[in-house]
């Protein structure tokens, strides 16, 4: 029996279970109910658009997503848009994950350790929200991955040329889908120092670690002129750092379990600082401008899970001599108990309403309501994405508040045109359909155009019909009488 298991185990290498097992994870419930939230409506829209398109509208907003951006319109150029494309790339990502933590566990703990970090960092419920979101934060953890992965080879004595110049390019391709990324450089160098790496492999880090920033360098310093794309997030607050507190709470369980010591590489000196850096690392650049959102440094999951596999794997030490026969279960054992326990979670994140709406149910509503000739608007004009992800729900619909749209204004949601004129347009129509959204998701009103929509629909107008689903609403309007 020893000898076939010890014949499978060489046929099949260990990290091919944890890149299956979070592909079954990916796969599961991937449409979520068909439903397409406003920021996968973004990749959706954009990527339906033209390559010149795209490169239009990159100089306008959205440049720090450029590259994930013409990939996803190769994906849709080759098969089609569709949920499961939209999402695919990030489901085999998070599998590709997956496996180089397992094999980043093996190398540094022992088998059991990596299978464990492996098959967890599935289970983690942020990582399953992304697992199955049509945007590029998968892809960078995959990337961060790989890039992990060098660096323990090169530190193990087995790296060459070849694998500092792929370090590099990893690197390079992940700030690109995300510059936030390059946060990953400071806990990849916390690891050299922890485990004090000969001055020649610092040196190379450091090359390559300076020619992937100065490649990413431009891209930087263009997508901060579009900086207003995230002046909607909020200042950091002492409640936004309870979930980063907790996470490095266990991390630090998860480094005394493994015993670390300076001088050594461990999955302590890996995984804290890839865990610990990043958070704090943004922290830090919030305090200056606010920036802080979980999904931009979702890679740091991957620190988290191989402190977790460590964790197991010193269990499994400690059970052995007692309890032999236990050892081979315990792995096992763990991660079905973490399954049913983080079975609610996993089910709701798999639903519509894990999301704040569902541009798909609102262009579902459209099509019912509608009526030909009739008038639609839009509040706020980002709501427009209904329409881009799905124009054929609005065939024989006017758009009149828009100038000018999004393909030709390089735009996501278009220019609309000045407030006097969207009001007289609106006053010359008989019906309108409001494609809004629901009062429980809405944001405060600010834009004079949204007020004076609003203005001349509640003076102007009456309800005839009222849908709300998954956050969005779309209210039809009938005139009720002639302004004077």
């Amino acid at each position: 029996m020893t000898c076939r298991i010890s014949v499978l185990r060489r046929c099949l290498p260990m990290w091919l279970i944890p890149l299956l097992w979070t592909l079954a994870l990916g796969l599961w419930g991937i449409s979520r109910q068909h439903s397409v939230w406003r920021d996968e409506a973004a990749t959706w829209q954009v990527a339906r658009r033209s390559a010149g398109e795209i490169w239009h509208m990159l100089g306008q907003v959205d440049a720090v997503h450029g590259l994930y951006y013409l990939l996803m319109h190769v994906l849709f150029e080759c098969f089609g848009p569709g949920t499961t494309v939209l999402r695919l790339p990030s489901v085999l990502a998070v599998a590709a994950a997956a496996a180089c933590v397992t094999v980043i566990g093996h190398r540094l703990t022992g088998a059991r350790a990596g299978l464990a970090a492996g098959l967890a960092l599935g289970l983690l419920p942020t990582v399953q929200f992304y697992l199955q979101e049509g945007r590029p934060y998968a892809l960078v953890m995959a990337g961060s991955a790989i890039s992990t992965l060098l660096l323990v080879t090169v530190l193990q004595g087995n790296g060459r040329a070849v694998h500092w110049a792929a370090y590099g390019g990893v690197v390079l391709v992940c700030a690109f889908l995300n510059w936030l990324s390059l946060l990953l450089l400071p806990a990849h160098w916390t690891t050299l120092m922890w485990a004090k790496a000969e001055r020649g492999v610092c040196a190379r880090w450091s090359v390559a670690a300076a020619a992937a920033t100065a490649g990413v360098l431009p891209l930087i310093l263009f997508s901060r002129t579009q900086s207003e794309q995230v002046s909607w997030i909020p200042p950091l607050t002492w409640h936004m750092l309870i979930g980063p507190a907790v996470l490095l709470a266990i991390g630090g369980l998860g480094t005394l379990l493994d015993r670390p010591r300076a001088g050594r590489l461990s999955v302590a000196a890996v995984g804290l600082p890839l865990l610990a850096v990043p958070q704090l690392g943004l922290i830090g650049l919030s305090l200056i401008q606010p920036l802080f959102l979980d999904r931009y440094v979702l890679f740091s999951m991957l620190g988290l899970t191989l402190l977790i596999g460590a964790a197991l794997g010193t269990a499994v030490r400690v059970a052995g001599p007692r309890f032999p026969r236990a050892v081979p279960w315990l792995v096992p054992v763990v991660i079905g108990v973490a399954v049913v326990a983080l079975l609610p979670q996993s089910l709701a994140k798999r639903s519509p309403a894990s999301r704040v709406d569902d541009v798909l149910s609102a262009a579902v509503s459209v099509r019912q309501l509608k009526k030909s000739g009739d008038a639609v608007v839009f509040i706020p004009a980002a709501r427009r994405d209904t329409e881009l992800v799905s124009p054929d729900a609005f065939a024989g619909l006017r758009d009149i508040a828009l100038a000018q749209s999004p393909t030709t204004s390089g735009t996501l949601k278009g220019e609309e045109a000045v407030p006097e004129r969207i009001r007289t347009a609106m006053l010359e129509q008989q019906r309108i359909m409001l494609v809004t959204d629901a009062p429980e998701v809405a944001r405060h009103i600010s834009a004079k155009r949204d007020i004076v929509k609003n203005a001349v629909l509640r003076e102007d107008f009456r309800v005839v019909a009222d849908e709300q689903v998954r956050g969005r609403r779309v209210t039809v309007y009938e005139r009720r009488r002639q302004r004077p």
